[in-house]
């Protein structure tokens, strides 16, 4: 199942105070960056993020759940409601995400 975009539209909104917040379409479904880093993408309608020890701090009880056959779990963010949750949980995972990969 694809994902919608009015999906990508909301979780895009919750986080629009943030700089440099940018998506990336892959397959029906979408990666999310924050500062040129991959943070994590939305997958069957479902908002899914690296889970640095950060993220895992901010949502002990989160669900580890599988973006798609085949990929490694992340970690479901469940609280979309509280952009000021999502804003402060993304800019604290900024520093524990890998750098991008250099394009050759």
């Amino acid at each position: 199942m694809a994902s919608s975009e009015s999906y990508l539209d909301y979780i895009l909104e919750q986080l629009s105070r943030l700089d440099d917040v940018s998506w990336r379409p892959m397959m029906g479904e979408y990666i999310i960056y924050y500062r040129g880093k991959i943070i994590g993408g939305i997958y069957d309608d479902r908002f899914l993020v690296k889970p640095v020890e950060a993220a895992k701090e901010m949502m002990p009880d989160a669900r580890m759940e599988l973006p798609y056959e085949g990929a490694k779990e992340m970690l479901l963010v469940e609280n979309l409601d509280d952009s000021f949750f999502l804003e402060s949980l993304i800019t604290a995972m900024y520093d524990e995400l890998p750098e991008p990969k250099k394009r050759k």
